[in-house]
This record gives structure tokens, C-alpha cells and sequence, in this order.
């Protein structure tokens, strides 16, 4: 029902726009997207948005065309008619997928950035955003479009909504790109993060935690140990800064609704739950409030996975059992259609692994001391590669930023660093293997690092099912080595000055111009 008690139906103005209610939803497509709404209306003014009419399957017949639409690099697809789905929801697939060649390009209109940026530009212009966070502002439910329905208690079913069955294998329908919002119950800190859920039942589902980053250690930790719930809540189709900013390495106890204001440049609204004191953003298609029950497990997977393959085997995972659903009018869920191959890179996340989870690493890492000109996921594996260009001021520096790295931002998807010279383009595949092929000995610049004290993430592929155990904490039960490679030049003769490289390299692009060569100076090499 809607806050006053009456039911809840979709609404247009004459003109077709959303009306939520506040009243008709702007389409304006300048400055930053307040909503999911609004960025894909900036989307389709620039001709990259694909409504699609016809009845889809929540099925997998949504994630194929996603899928498709993705390998082939072209408009974001939006399914207006999904069949079977308790609500008139509709469904967006992979909506932060970059192009090809400039992965950072949706974000940048998401973030209401000239979208010609070059990624040296991209990457600046998001971390000066990053320095300067702006406080939330709180609305009235009656204000959020969030609340325009509210189920709670035996009117949640959350088979009601439309949610993808991804990929054939998988063990249920999920959310898997939504912000989970869960509180430090020692602070007044809460966390922002991104855990799948599988739906289960009507009112449960099972979460994927696994211990070592923020949100599973409070879970593990501290409500567990004490034989309490979690309460959270799984904010879906929330705007783009909220989005992107839970996949940020954001500091324990730092305000991650205050980075997103910073992100986007102006404040972000937020709503208190209905059922908790939880805050989330007042523009999410969707609200799922709840708790995440002590010493309960259900299974959770298989899915197919980031790292570009089927992982297994089945887990027990913390139940979700769910107290109220809100949504607006129509509500949009969005998806990720994860890896579907190894190398497969074209989607949401490694997206904004590249262009958000990339420039918060990079500032991150010059708050710490180290002279880090850029600090880039490899796009072709998300999670698995990063790719580091820096000066190397002293002997022993890489070794110390590597450790700094691996045992001080526990980075358990990370298997490895590739560190190159700060006058190479992390963003440039030529540029990086030009480096590894020029500069990286296989006897003496790739090093493995922490073999005893280095935790494992579950689910990469050269892990035995015995290793990918301990349901206890779902981390697992092996301790393996990082590694990363010097790929750098050591700062050899044959390295000329950044300024002089700078200089001919601007000098041969204003000989191609002259002769007629279309140069487009953001996009990554790729041959």
C-alpha cells in the first residue's frame, strides 16, 4: 500500500514520464543523475539506451540479450515488460557498462562529467570529488520516492518482483547490484558495501559474506558473537554516486554517504527505514529491510562468478529474513550479468571497477605516502589484476607499497600487481604489455608475497573444493601467496623524462592531425 494506505499503481504524465510522489520525475540531463531514473534518461537523450518493448523472461532470456548487448558493445538494454512478475517492475541490464574502448565514459554522464574526458582527466576530476565529501541531507518518507509502496510482515513476497535468473547454472534468482546498508553496533557508523543475495522464499535470502571485508566481520564478529541480528537493508536501483561508492574502498567508520555527495558534488538524500533506523538513499527503485540472523545458514550458489566461470561448490551462507519491502511506482531492477567466460570484462562491474573503485585505490594510496600516479583494475579481469604506475623513489619501495597493499586493505579478490613506470598508461593494454615485455626479468621482478598469511577469496578457479571450505566464516581455509611483477624501468638511462616524452608524443599527434588521422586521445590502446 502507499504511506496513506491506499494501493499502490503505476503513474505517467500525459508525456509518458515517471511520476512519483513528489510529482513528475525531472528529465533533465545536466549536471549529476539524481536517480537511476534520470541517468537513463540521460542515457537515451544521447541515443544509448535501448527500450525494449516486448514481453522478456526474468529467465534468462533477460540476461542473454544483456549479455549479448554487452559482447557487442552497444546500448544499455531496459525490459519494459517482464513476464510473470508479481509487479509491474521492469528490469536494466549491466546499466553502468562503459564502452569498449572508455570504460569510464557512462560513468562520467552518470557523474554529469563531460563524457570526452580522457581518462587521465576522468581519473582527476573523481578523485578531487573524492577529496572534498559533502554531509546527507534526511527527507521526509512522504518526500522519498522510495516509499511510494510499502509491504510489510505477511505482504512481503519477494517473489512478487521480477528478479533474473542469470545464468543456467546458478542456484536461484538474485540481487546482485544493489547497496547493502548495515550498522556498527559499537559507532554510529554505518557501512555501505555490495553482497549478493539469492532469493530463497517469500520473506528470506541467503547473503554472500565472506569474512575479511567490512560488512561480513560486523556480521562475523560482533552481531553473531553476541547472538544478535544485523538489521540491513538492500537498497536496489539506488543513484549512481550511492552505487558507486559501496564497491569504493572506503575507510572503516568514514561516512560513505558523504563520499557519494562528494561524488556526485551536491548532498544525497536519505530516508529512514521503515522498519529499522537504518538510512538509505530516498531515489532507490527498491528497499528490502531486514536482519541477517545469527547461527541460520542456508545454501547460497553457485553463481557465475567475476572471475569468469561457474564457482562451486554449493555454501551455506547468512539468511536474510526479510520485514518490509518498499519500492516506487514501477520500479526498475537493475542486474549484472557477471562472467559468462574467463576474460569476460564487459559489464557493470568491472565497470566501476575501473572507473570508481580505480581512482578511490589511487587516492588512497598517495594519503598513505606512496608516490602512486595512477592505480587501474586490469578491465579484462576485474578484481584479479591491478595495474600500478609509480616513480620508484628508494630500493625496496615496490616490496613496501606491495605489503602496505595486501595486509592493510585486505585485498582478498586481488591476486596480483603489475607495477610499471608513472609515465606508463595503466589504462593503455599496449602501454602495460609494452612494460611487462620490456622490463619485467622473470628471475628477478616477479616476487611472491605473504604465502602464510595471505587469506584466499572462495571462488577463484585453481582452489579445490576442501580449499574453498570453512563455512564458519565463509573466508577460506587456505592461506596462499600474493605476488605482483616489477614491471618498471628501474629508472635506466634508456627512460627518457616524463616532459620530453610528453613532448613527442604531442609532437606526433600534431603530425597525424595534420595528416589526416582521426586520433581520439582518451581511448585506451588496445592493439
Amino acid at each position: 500500500m502507499t504511506p496513506d494506505g491506499r494501493d499502490g499503481a503505476p503513474a505517467t504524465d500525459a508525456g509518458g514520464a515517471l511520476v512519483t510522489d513528489g510529482g513528475t520525475e525531472s528529465a533533465s540531463v545536466d549536471g549529476p543523475a539524481d536517480s537511476l531514473r534520470v541517468y537513463l534518461r540521460t542515457l537515451e537523450s544521447v541515443g544509448e539506451l535501448n527500450r525494449i518493448d516486448a514481453d522478456v523472461s526474468w529467465n534468462l532470456e533477460a540476461s542473454a540479450i544483456t549479455m549479448l548487448a554487452n559482447n557487442r558493445d552497444d546500448r544499455i538494454p531496459v525490459f519494459e515488460s517482464v513476464a510473470d512478475s508479481g509487479i509491474p517492475a521492469r528490469l536494466v541490464g549491466d546499466p553502468y557498462r562503459g564502452s569498449r574502448g572508455r570504460p569510464w565514459d557512462r560513468p562520467a554522464r552518470a557523474l554529469g562529467l563531460q563524457p570526452d574526458l580522457t581518462g587521465d582527466e576522468y581519473y582527476r576530476t573523481v578523485m578531487d570529488r573524492l577529496r572534498n565529501p559533502v554531509d546527507p541531507v534526511t527527507v521526509d518518507a512522504e518526500a522519498a520516492p522510495c516509499k511510494a509502496v510499502i509491504r510489510r510482515g505477511e505482504d512481503v513476497d519477494l517473489f512478487s518482483v521480477p528478479w533474473p535468473y542469470i545464468h543456467a547454472a546458478d542456484g536461484g534468482r538474485y540481487s546482485n547490484l544493489h547497496t547493502m546498508v548495515a550498522p556498527d553496533p559499537d559507532s554510529s557508523w554505518t557501512d555501505w558495501s555490495s553482497h549478493r543475495a539469492m532469493i530463497q522464499d517469500g520473506a528470506r535470502a541467503s547473503v554472500l559474506l565472506l569474512a575479511g571485508e567490512q560488512t561480513p566481520n560486523l556480521f562475523y564478529y560482533r552481531y553473531e558473537r553476541r547472538d544478535e541480528p544485523m538489521p540491513v537493508a538492500l537498497a536496489v536501483g539506488v543513484e549512481p554516486a550511492a552505487q558507486f561508492t559501496a564497491s569504493m574502498w572506503i575507510p572503516t567508520g568514514s561516512d560513505e554517504a558523504a563520499f557519494a555527495g562528494g561524488l556526485k558534488g551536491d548532498p544525497v538524500e536519505l530516508v529512514e527505514c521503515t522498519t529499522n533506523d537504518l538510512k538509505v538513499p530516498a531515489s532507490a527503485e527498491l528497499v528490502i529491510e531486514g536482519r541477517i540472523l545469527p547461527s541460520e545458514r542456508l545454501d547460497e550458489g553457485p553463481f557465475g562468478d567475476y572471475f569468469g566461470y561457474m564457482h562451486g561448490p554449493r555454501r551455506s551462507m547468512p539468511v536474510l529474513r526479510v520485514d518490509a519491502v518498499t519500492h516506487r511506482q514501477d520500479p526498475l531492477i537493475p542486474f549484472c550479468v557477471e562472467g559468462s567466460g574467463v576474460g569476460y570484462s564487459l559489464n557493470t562491474t568491472s565497470t566501476t571497477e575501473v572507473a570508481c573503485i580505480g581512482p578511490d585505490a589511487t587516492l588512497g594510496l598517495r594519503a598513505a605516502g606512496y608516490d602512486v600516479e595512477k592505480c587501474v583494475p586490469w578491465r579484462f579481469t576485474p578484481r584479479s589484476v591491478y595495474v600500478v604506475s609509480t616513480d620508484v623513489p628508494r630500493p625496496g619501495y615496490l616490496h613496501e607499497l606491495a605489503n602496505f597493499i595486501f595486509t592493510t586493505w585486505g585485498m582478498l579478490h586481488v591476486d596480483f600487481f603489475v607495477f610499471v613506470d608513472a609515465e606508463v598508461d595503466p589504462l593503455s593494454t599496449r602501454e602495460v604489455l609494452e612494460a611487462l615485455a620490456l622490463h619485467a626479468d622473470p628471475d628477478a621482478d616477479f616476487h611472491q608475497f605473504g604465502a602464510e598469511t595471505m587469506p584466499k577469496v572462495p571462488l577463484n578457479i585453481y582452489q579445490t573444493p576442501e580449499e574453498k571450505g570453512d563455512v564458519e566464516t565463509g573466508t577460506s581455509k587456505s592461506k596462499t601467496a600474493k605476488a605482483y611483477i616489477d614491471a618498471t624501468s628501474d629508472g635506466g638511462a634508456e627512460t627518457e623524462p616524463t616532459a620530453d616524452r610528453g613532448a613527442l608524443r604531442e609532437r606526433a599527434r600534431s603530425v597525424l592531425d595534420r595528416a589526416g588521422v582521426d586520433l581520439d586521445p582518451g581511448v585506451a590502446a588496445d592493439d
